[in-house]
């Protein structure tokens, strides 16, 4: 947030200069972000006013006569800014007197259509003010003395950058900031005017919504409150036009822009007392009555001031003017309860969604003489989840949904109604109408133990009572006792550690004392980390065996799932930031794919990452393994070629070192995950449990991600199963071996037949490994002979006698699924 200075120090008026506030507003938890100086306008800049201003025929251009002072007189300027046109006699603008450098450019008389221009009528941004040139500046008329240079209204200043925690919303405003840094420099507070005072009830009737009333979206959410406390005050024969330069000046260097008088008037206020207000012209607020009410339960279409249409329902509180249609509604509350109601039958007058923007219903019009000021304080979650899902941040958003005073509106609209009476001679009315009773900071019970507890420094409780009254904060309490009512601004103070924040931010956290703190774990929190060590673990074993991590975005598209064949995409975002991240993925290897893809011109690539997918079962954690290339390239050596073999054996390599026993199983048919090959795909087993696929990826996919040649990946869920460890002394008695060569159909998976062997070997068999395949003439058409090492070992050194009957069992086995045993 940006605050002028001389704004900060009006309202403070002892303020270090701004050298010093650096380290002050660090302290007081409102760091600078930056300090820019803002130079005055050159001296030949001054304030003219306009005697008339004609169009010059055949041309977009306007002629304008000035009164430009005693020591110039009379002078004429051609303009083509579309504000120039029809200007009122006497507003006045900023003249660039001839001679006069601005930027790289000197200014002189120059003829313009048959116009000698003395020198040119400028707009803000061109005079480096502010970031407007839609128009030329125009100020009121009677604001200086025709000819005063503009430096002497306008003089240099500093702007502050604040940068304002979401938890502090009474610091987005002047007198927010004002009163931190009173309270913390121990100085007096200048607060702004307390606005025109009312007597009486007001001419505008306001029905609220009720209370509690539960979402349909989301039943788990009670609302508070829709609306609990709207201030409404009407002003009659007000004149619209540009605002007072004071007025004018604040908002620019404030980062706004300066409209005319009713806009400015209701933005500077904001900014003032960090309290959104709205301006309707009365014309619209129907038999002077405004309703604040939830939308149709069927929803309906809201055009907003700008011109855009939303469509709000049940759950967007809206303003509604006062049509007699809802006159035989004798609650909003019933209102609201019947879907077939009237509220709900009719087509409602609109006019503006609230505390988030204005509709073109009820909106400020050229012609506008009477207007109602609109103040209140709305629900925080109400208001931002309306704001979010209409994609709507308005000023007003921003400071309602981190919540407002709910007592400042009638403050907030007597000010408005001061200014609208000093600068658009408006004739505000006695009454004022307030309604609602809006909940305030209950009372919080704590000690000066507790906090120095806390905070583990000394701080007396007298100095605790010092800083919070100085903070506006009700104190109450005996002795160590300490019983705080916050304030109504300080809507983050809600429990005792909130408390001892404020003490510490006042007294100082450069206080602190230097110790080291004392370890002391929660139960619940002992092997909390064994999770994230474990994925620690894993990513050491697979740098070791050459992998290389990845982090990817946990976004995806439908149009990447539907290349990669994953599932569709079942948690969107609402506002997505670009086309290729428009929800989250459901499967891990596309972002592999993605990330080999960038690279697709490298020979080989390894990689692997851990991440979570959101597949429409749930949320889950998983491990890709991607391999492109050859493992190791040749050079002056053999190299180590890639290939499936090579993958799997990085698998299992990896496997080893965790301790766990992993073998892949053959999938065929729909069995077949539909990211791989139909020829090379498994199923992952990890400690006797399917965790995942290992395989070639399909040659389809792999021709829509750019990947050329053979692409292995393995997507694996975590946490890998574990299994119980057992320790044993190893076996002092030599191993026995037995070749068997089995001929089988090339359908059959070499898992499948060492499930088969393993199955008949019982206890002593120890290991059966692949020592050759062979397909040929000699055993037969669409066979295979694959030959296995089959390794036993027992309590003491094996016989024939021993070996013999285990060995005919499996041969038996073998020959019982209809395979057959290769002679020698």
């Amino acid at each position: 947030m940006k605050l002028p200075y001389s704004w900060l120090q009006e309202l403070v008026p002892q303020l270090p200069p701004v050298s010093e506030l650096e380290p002050i507003f660090a302290q007081i938890g409102l760091p600078l972000e930056g300090v820019d100086t803002v130079s005055a306008p050159p001296q030949g800049v001054m304030l003219v006013a306009v005697t008339s201003a004609q169009p010059i025929p055949d041309t977009k251009l306007t002629k304008i006569t000035l009164n430009t002072g005693l020591q110039y007189g009379t002078q004429v300027i051609a303009s083509g800014a579309p504000n120039a046109v029809g200007l009122p006699a006497g507003t006045m603008l900023a003249l660039v007197s001839p001679g006069t450098t601005l930027g790289s450019m000197t200014y002189a008389v120059r003829n313009l259509q048959g116009v000698d221009s003395w020198g040119m009528a400028a707009s803000a941004k061109e005079l480096g003010l502010g970031e407007s040139s839609a128009g030329l500046m125009l100020l009121p008329a009677g604001t200086a003395t025709p000819g005063t240079p503009l430096a002497q209204l306008w003089p240099a200043d500093s702007v502050l950058d604040i940068e304002v925690t979401p938890n502090r919303a009474d610091a987005l405003s002047a007198l927010g900031v004002a009163r931190d840094l009173a309270a913390y420099l121990k100085l007096p507070l200048v607060p702004p005017s307390s606005g025109l005072s009312s007597s009486g009830g007001g001419q505008i009737e306001v029905k609220l919504p009720p209370k509690g009333v539960v979402l349909e979206r989301d039943p788990s959410h009670t609302l508070r409150f829709g609306c609990d406390h709207f201030a409404a005050r009407t002003v009659s024969g007000v004149h619209n036009g540009p605002s007072p330069l004071w007025m004018q000046r604040r908002l620019t260097l404030a980062g706004l822009r300066a409209i005319d008088t009713l806009v400015d008037t209701s933005n500077y206020v904001m900014l003032e007392l960090g309290q959104p207000t709205a301006l309707y012209d009365r014309r619209d607020v129907v038999n002077d009555r405004i309703i604040v009410s939830f939308g149709k339960p069927q929803g309906e279409e809201v055009r907003d001031l700008l011109g855009n249409t939303h469509t709000v329902g049940r759950e967007d509180l809206l303003i509604l003017d006062g049509h007699d249609r809802y006159s035989d509604i004798p609650s909003v509350a019933d209102a609201f309860a019947a879907p077939s109601d009237a509220l709900a039958q009719a087509d409602s007058g609109v006019l503006g969604i609230a505390g988030v923007i204005g509709g073109t219903h009820g909106r400020i019009r050229a012609d506008t003489s009477d207007l109602v000021i609109e103040a209140a304080h709305f629900d925080p979650v109400l208001l931002r989840r309306t704001a979010t899902r209409l994609s709507l941040k308005t000023d007003a958003v921003y400071r309602f949904e981190r919540g407002t005073d709910p007592l400042l509106p009638q403050w907030a609209a007597a000010r408005i109604a001061e200014l609208l009476q000093q600068h658009a001679q408006g004739v505000p009315e006695s009454g004022l109408t307030l309604v609602g009773t809006p909940q305030l900071p209950a009372e919080i019970s704590t000690t000066g133990e507790q906090i120095r507890g806390l905070l583990g420094m000394q701080v007396d409780t007298a100095e605790m009572r010092d800083i919070l009254t100085r903070l506006g904060c009700n104190v109450q309490g005996s002795g160590d006792e300490l019983r705080v009512t916050a304030p109504s601004w300080r809507v983050d103070i809600n429990i005792w550690q909130d408390v001892a924040e404020e003490v510490a931010r006042l007294h100082g956290f450069g206080e602190l004392p230097e110790t080291l703190p004392t370890l002391r774990p929660h139960d619940s929190n002992i092997g909390a980390s064994a999770p994230s060590e474990k994925r620690t673990e894993l990513r050491r074993a697979l740098s070791g065996l050459g992998f290389q991590e990845v982090v990817t975005y946990t976004f995806s598209s439908d149009d990447e799932a539907q290349k990669a064949r994953t599932e569709a995409l079942t948690v969107k975002l609402q506002n997505p930031l670009s086309s290729e991240r428009t929800g989250l993925r459901t499967a891990l290897y596309p972002s592999l794919l993605r990330a080999a893809g960038a690279y697709a011109g490298h020979p080989r690539a390894l990689l692997f990452e851990i991440g979570r997918i959101f597949p429409a079962g749930g949320e889950a954690e998983r491990l890709g393994l991607l391999m492109r290339g050859d493992l190791a390239p040749h050079t002056y050596q053999s190299g180590v070629a890639g290939g499936f073999g090579t993958f799997k054996g990085l698998l299992e390599a990896f496997a080893a070192q965790q301790g766990a026993a992993l073998h892949l199983i053959q999938q065929r048919g729909a069995d077949v995950p539909p990211a791989l090959h139909p020829g090379i795909a498994g199923g992952v087993v990890w400690n006797g449990q399917t965790v995942g696929f290992a395989g070639v990826l399909h040659p389809e996919i792999a021709a829509e991600f750019g990947l050329k040649g053979d692409t292995f990946i393995a997507e694996i869920s975590l946490p890998l199963p574990a299994r119980s460890w057992a320790f044993a002394d190893p076996s002092r008695a030599p191993a026995a071996l037995r070749d068997l060569a089995v001929i089988a159909p090339q359908s059959v998976s070499y898992g499948e037949m060492v499930k088969v062997l393993e199955g008949a070997g019982g206890h002593l068999l120890e290991s059966v490994e692949p020592f050759d395949v062979f397909t040929g003439e000699q055993v037969g058409a669409g066979n295979r002979s694959v030959a296995v090492r089959m390794t036993y070992r027992g309590a003491k050194t094996l016989t024939e006698e021993d070996i013999d009957p285990v060995f005919n069992a499996q041969i038996a086995a073998v020959r019982g699924q209809g395979w057959a045993i290769r002679d020698r």
